[in-house]
This record gives C-alpha cells, structure tokens and sequence, in this order.
C-alpha cells in the first residue's frame, strides 16, 4: 500500500466542467470499469474527485479531458511521510517547511505557484497545517508531536504560547490602498512602536511623500512604504514577500539593508525575493523549492547562501540526489559581435543631443547611435527620465528647441511595453493577440521562439481580467515583441516574474532581437538579468526627479563600472555559473576591486 500512495492527482477547479463534457475521465477509467469508484463525477456537479488511493496512474482520463483539467503526478518516492499541508482533495499539497533560525535571514527560493506563500503563512501562524488530512484535521498537539526533533518544534511551541507576534508584508503591494486610509505620515505613526519613523523615512526615502495619501503613491513608493510599516512594528517574526518588486537597484539595497537591521538575537526574518542578486546580498541561508507549480512542493533542507542559489539554478539538489528541472540556467556572456567584418553589414542609427523639461525636471540626451541587434540597457534610478528618453525616442514627446531651432529626431517605427500593464481587454487571451497581432502568433517562427519559451499556449483560453501578474507580464511581453517596429523599448521586464521566468524571458528577448535584426532599448532593475541582456549601456547620472543626464551609449563592462561607483557598490561573479555577485560591504574583495576601479567584474 505504501507504494501505491506516491502519486497525486490534481483537478483544476477552473478548467473541470462536468456540465460541458461527457465525463471523458469516469467512462475512460479502467478502475471505475471493473466496479471501484475511483472517478466519481455526475453532469451535476461541479467539478470531478479522483481518489489517490484507487488510482493506478494509467494516465488515460489525462489524455481524455476535453479541458485539460487533469494532472496525476507521480512524486518522488520519500515525500510521502513529510506533508505538512494540503488544501483539499485533488489539490495543492506542501511538503516540510523551511526552518527559520533566530538571528538569521532565511531566504526562500523557487518558482510562482510552488507554495512559498503557503510556507510563509504556515509559519506565521495564519494557517495551521493539517499534514495532508483535510478531512480529519489534527490538532496542536498532534502537529507539535509531528515536527518532535526538528528546530520547528521549538518555534511552532514559542508560536503557540503567543509570544511570537508575525508581521507579513504582503506580495501584491498594489492592493495596499484598498484596504489602508489616511497619509503615509499618520499610517506610520500609529504603527511605530520601535520609534524608528524618522531613520526609517530617511532610509527609504519616505520624506517626500511623508503627506501624501497613500492612494496616490506610485508602485515603488507603495513598496517603500509597505517595508517602513511592516520594520516599524516590533515583532518577532518578520516576513517579506517579494521586497523587490518595483524598486530601482539603489532602492533594493537600501531595502535589504532596512531588512537585515531588523535582526535580533532571538527575531526572526524570512524573505521570498526573485531577484537573486538581492536574495544574495540580504539572506544568511536559503531552502530551495521544487516541484511542479499548482500540484505540490517540496522545501529543501537549508544551504548556504551561495550553494543554495547554485542550486537553484543547477537544477539538481544533491542532497536528495533529485534532479528537478532538465536544463541548468547560467550566464555565460557571449559576444554577439565579435568580428570587424561582421559590424559593417549592421545598420547603424543615430539620434542627437536633445533635452526635455517636464515641471522641474530636467534631462539631458547626449547624442548616440546604435545597430540593429543590438540591446541597450538603461541603468538609472527611478525618476531619472528613462521613460521620458523612450518617450521622445518613439515621437510621443517633442525635445526642446535648442536656440530656437528645432530638434529633428529620425522617424522610428516602436513597439511600448509600458512598465505598469493593466488589463482592460474583455475577452480571452487568444482574442487578444488575434486581434492586436493576428500575423505573428500563427507565424511559426515567433511561436518557437517566443509563445512556446513564455507557455503562452496554457493561458490561451483564460480571461485577460482575471491573469494573474506574472502571465499578464508574459503575454504583454508576447505583444510588444509580436508587432513589427524598428525598435522595440521594453520597460521592466522582470516585475512580477519568477526567477526562473526571468531568465527564459531574457534568452527571449535576445533571441529575438538577433534573429529579427531589431534593437531593443531595455529598462531592467533586476543586475543579473541587466548583466545578461545587455550589448551596450547608457547609464542616467543626476539627481532623481531634478535634473539628470543620459551618457551616450558605452560598452557591457565601462557602463556597469560607471553605475556601480555611483552606487558604490562591487560585483564578483560566481565561478560555477557566472552570476554576478554583490560583495559585502567593505570586504576584502570590495576594498581591493574598489581600489582597482573594477567595480563589476568580467573575468572568465
């Protein structure tokens, strides 16, 4: 018996419609034939339940859906005994649980939808596991003697006699203002308990909008905001989802920073971040997640930071001798242009010096000029003009007239990827790219090269309303590289995905960009996806939103030596996949490459 419980099945509540098929999968499966009811599901109701244990993982009622609604994984062999959670029948189940330390930053990584949110709220006492019997749940006392022997008895126990308070902040930053009213000053107030407001409003730049509504806040500052409230509050356990999203590099150190400074000898900080850079730079160790996205997960033992990443994107944990994803991600740079001869068959492009003054801000364009095939990644904080550069790049916004004379900028045909997406479109996904890009998504060529790599074939048939924000990112993704332009300006990216997604959509767009003999012009906060993409860097120098200056466009390693001084910050790359690295601050490494003027750090 015990080895015919390695399997699940999940059904997915959306897809399944018994009152639209014929019930393919009951009268498909070879147990229900010989009399068990392993599939029971009637025209009436309203979604079908397999039973694990009379299932034989034939796989049949899989290939029979006429939704798709059906997935029966087999798991692998050792996890049966360690569920820790599991929502329903038929449905998403945990494995194990991270294991916070006191005084340490435990970092959390994996893909969308592999329960790291489920971790986070088990842990914070908002959820209380039921170790996979959802229908008789056990109780405390169960649960306590369950986890006897592990560090997480000890904390389960501290969190039960209540003198653990836990703090989450929350993934979707964008909901914040439904649910809190008054202005950022007087919210901080009420919620400052360690008397950190003002040090806290200094380091994340809260004192601009210390009056505003929080309505009105942009995306960054809701962030900065969302991270002021959740440090403010004394608590013992300290837990941030997602603390990057939004922000610009400067910003997430700044962030990591106020996250590290919340540590006690006897806190807790747990950390979901899908920047790898940040994760690096804030964690003291990391549990990995694997497993197959809205089916199960399972969390790794805790590795150290540097190990743990490797992991991650190595694909295998050796632990557990598991491989869990095929290929391995890393970051090799290849030069695209390597030979003299090849650069004179490029087109080359030129724009002028031109300037822009919006209110009181000013930015300032040298003159540049690129190539076809060509990425240019913009570093800057936010509120440098990048957008405002993009902007004038595809004609939506004249430059100022020089002396009276008037700017003349070379017609370029563009295609916007804006950097907020929100979706008005009624209608579903194959609706929508038929009507906006009927000639690329038959193409079969842009279906290989880019529908296939960002799995918009599974979303075809959803909702563009009800997307959550990673596929609505894809699919924006998917329309701005369908429409054929000259250049195609592509704002942020890596918000909202995962950190596996992020590398398959930067291969994307280099793919694509090469193949289609197209320039892109990038704005990327996340370093190694900016480090990956780039052919070429214009760096924005100045003060945020007061006045700035474009450099013209300069190579991979100047670029990134010239933002980094002025971050003053190191990168080292990692000598098994090559992914840059922040050094420590004041490291012996930090010291000599800042002495050497080699802020980032290209030796392979």
């Amino acid at each position: 018996m015990a080895d015919r419980l390695t399997r699940i099945a999940i059904v997915n509540d959306d897809r399944c419609k018994p009152k639209k098929c014929r019930q393919e999968c009951k009268k498909s499966c070879p147990v229900v034939k010989t009399g068990k009811l392993c599939i029971e599901v009637g025209p009436a109701s309203k979604v079908s339940f397999i039973s694990e244990e009379l299932c034989i993982g034939c796989g049949i009622c899989v290939k029979k859906c006429p939704f798709d609604a059906i997935e029966i994984i087999n798991l692998p062999k050792d996890l049966e005994k360690d569920t820790t959670h599991r929502y329903g029948p038929n449905t998403f189940k945990l494995h194990r649980l991270p294991v916070p330390r006191p005084g340490q930053v435990l970092g959390l990584v994996g893909t969308n939808g592999i329960g790291k949110s489920t971790a986070l709220k088990v842990l914070a006492g908002k959820l209380k596991p039921n170790l996979g019997r959802f229908k008789n749940p056990p109780d405390w006392q169960e649960i306590l003697t369950y986890f006897r022997g592990s560090e997480l008895q000890n904390y389960f126990t501290r969190l039960l006699e209540d003198n653990l308070k836990a703090i989450i902040k929350p993934q979707y930053v964008d909901h914040i203002p439904k649910a809190v009213h008054g202005n950022v000053g007087q919210v901080l107030e009420l919620k400052d308990e360690r008397d950190m407001k003002a040090e806290l409003c200094a380091d994340l730049e809260l004192n601009q909008v210390i009056d505003r509504n929080v309505g009105e806040l942009s995306g960054g500052e809701l962030q900065r905001f969302a991270i002021a409230v959740v440090a403010v509050q004394s608590a013992e356990i300290y837990m941030f989802d997602e603390p990057s999203s939004y922000l610009d590099v400067k910003q997430r150190l700044k962030a990591a920073q106020v996250i590290r400074s919340l540590l006690r000898s006897n806190s807790y900080v747990i950390v979901v971040e899908h920047d790898l850079s940040v994760l690096d730079y804030l964690s003291d160790f990391i549990c990995c997640l694997y497993g197959k996205p809205g089916a199960y997960g399972v969390v790794t033992l805790p590795f150290s930071v540097r190990e743990g990443i490797n992991i991650f994107l190595a694909g295998f944990v050796p632990t557990e001798n598991l491989r869990f994803r095929d290929e391995s991600l890393t970051f090799k740079i290849v030069d695209t242009q390597d030979n003299a001869e090849e650069i004179e068959t490029y087109q080359r492009y030129k724009y002028p010096s031109m300037s822009k003054t919006l209110g009181n801000f000013k930015l300032t364009v040298m003159e540049g000029e690129f190539t076809d095939s060509q990425i240019v990644v913009m570093l800057g904080e936010n509120g440098t003009g990048k957008t405002t550069f993009i902007r004038m790049l595809a004609g939506h916004l004249k430059p100022d007239t020089m002396e009276g004379v008037e700017i003349e900028i070379p017609e370029f045909n563009v295609s916007y990827k804006p950097q907020k997406i929100s979706p008005k479109f009624p209608g579903s996904v194959r609706q929508l790219l038929h009507k906006k890009i009927r000639d690329s998504y038959t193409h079969a060529q842009f279906i290989s090269d880019v529908m296939k790599p960002l799995q918009i074939e599974q979303l075809m048939d959803q909702e563009v309303l009800n997307l959550s924000g990673g596929e609505l990112q894809r699919v924006a993704l998917c329309l701005c590289l369908g429409q054929p332009a000259e250049i195609y300006l592509i704002d942020e990216p890596s918000a909202y995905l995962d950190s596996e997604q992020r590398i398959v959509a930067s291969k994307v767009i280099k793919r694509f960009i090469l193949h289609a003999k197209k320039t892109a012009f990038i704005v990327e906060h996340d370093f190694i996806m900016a480090a990956y993409l780039a052919d070429k860097v214009v760096v924005y120098e100045g003060r945020p939103s007061v006045e700035c200056t474009a450099c013209t466009p300069q190579s991979l390693v100047s670029g990134m030596n010239r933002f980094l001084s002025h971050l003053d910050i190191t990168f080292r790359r990692d000598p098994t996949n090559y992914r840059p690295r922040i050094n420590k601050m004041d490291s012996t490494k930090d010291r000599e490459q800042k002495a050497a003027g080699s802020y980032y750090y290209l030796d392979d």
